[in-house]
């Protein structure tokens, strides 16, 4: 690892499958820590995702497990349990896991155990429903938790079925969470030489999405609605269609929407009682979205994004996946990147440090690549050489 990231000399012991942990493991790695993946006998769920497929896994395996050693364990073998235990209690300032509820004490791998050993240990625990309540011992996954937190009532368009977004945003997040919470007790332990359990789970991030909607809910008993690609508060803040495909406007204050009706052809919106204020907006939105869309339909994408930009409008047109990979932002930003020419481009960290991004990790490795080394771990010459 890069000697120069924020987290080098950190070594974690990922046990983590599917996508939430993984994604909170690489994101560790991308930082810099050392991560070791530990899958069980048949390999993380991912490797068998579909459609898309890379040298012999779902290309989802490794957009998620980029960066880490591989280590093929299974947890119900008492020997290799015992390998696992040492791996931790020599070399982990982080143990994660996405272990089904009530695993983790059947195999020693629980906080309280753990801690025996290695007190100063940051044991994180990534969950379904959490780690307390009538619901904890459940298992769970991103689309459960869009629907059960209330994501899926007010996502797509009125009067039809719900919908989930697009991408594992209860996932992912899980596991930016995880990662804050990890932080902070390598933060505190630095300074107080005391470990952590960090819990975090899909349904308390799935909640946490949700806070607009429960102030609005708890201000004054708005359930909410699905308003397709608009949102209940901001008016104009959607998708119009144009004459070659979709873009989406955004004002998010009265002072846009006057330069938004200036730049249309229409001064007057601004001026109309109906339309002059957001709230009033909020009112009449099929009327001012109708007025809107029928300006848009006039012209191309392209045409409507220059002129709105110009006139300082947040714009930017609905694009598919080959359409942003392709573009000069995209390029410019360098977030897509790989390690070699004979590799796929995935998506990199989405930070810069003094104006730099972490570079690429290496490519995600057969299970039980690193199992050899797992043999040595309790060699200190072997661990100097390898990190």
């Amino acid at each position: 690892m890069t000697c120069d990231l924020p987290l080098a000399g950190i070594t974690v012991v990922e046990l983590g499958d599917s996508a939430s942990a993984p994604f909170a493991g690489k994101i560790l790695a991308e930082l810099g820590a050392e991560v070791w993946k530990v899958e069980r006998p048949t390999g993380d769920s991912s490797r068998g995702w579909g459609p898309s497929r890379w040298q012999g896994s779902g290309a989802a395996f490794h957009a998620l497990n980029r960066g880490k050693r591989c280590l093929r364990i299974d947890i119900k073998d008492r020997d290799q349990l015992t390998r696992l235990h040492e791996l931790i209690a020599t070399r982990a300032d982080v143990f994660l896991h996405n272990l089904r509820p009530g695993a983790a004490a059947r195999y020693g791998l629980d906080a309280d155990s753990l801690r025996i050993t290695k007190p100063e240990l940051v044991y994180a625990e990534v969950g379904a429903f959490g780690h307390a309540g009538p619901m904890n011992l459940l298992p769970g996954y991103d689309p459960l938790m869009q629907a059960f937190s209330g994501i899926m009532n007010i996502t797509g368009e009125e009067g039809q079925a719900p919908v989930r977004a697009g991408v594992s945003i209860v996932d992912f997040g899980t596991g930016m969470w995880a990662v804050i919470g990890m932080l902070a007790a390598l933060f505190r332990r630095q300074a107080e030489h005391v470990g952590a359990t960090v819990n975090s789970s899909l349904l308390e991030t799935a909640i946490a999405w949700m806070s607009v909607g429960i102030a609005n809910y708890a201000a004054d008993g708005d359930l909410g609605g699905r308003h397709g690609s608009g949102v209940a508060f901001i008016v104009p803040h959607r998708a119009y269609e144009a004459a070659d495909g979709h873009l989406v406007i955004s004002c998010a204050n009265d002072t846009l929407f006057g330069r938004l009706s200036a730049a249309l052809g229409h001064p007057e919106w601004a001026d109309d009682s109906r339309f002059a204020t957001n709230a009033g907006r909020l009112t009449h939105r099929v009327e001012i979205d109708r007025l809107i869309g029928e300006r848009i339909a006039t012209r191309t994408r392209e045409q409507w994004q220059r002129i709105l930009q110009e006139a300082g409008i947040p714009v930017a047109p609905t694009q598919d996946t080959a359409e942003i990979v392709a573009h000069e932002q995209t390029r410019a930003l360098g977030i897509l990147g790989k390690p070699s020419e004979d590799e796929i481009a995935v998506v990199g960290l989405p930070l810069s440090f003094d104006g730099r991004r972490p570079a690429p990790l290496h490519s995600a490795r057969d299970i039980g690549a690193d199992n050899d080394l797992l043999e040595q771990v309790a060699s200190s010459e072997v661990f100097a050489t390898e990190k």
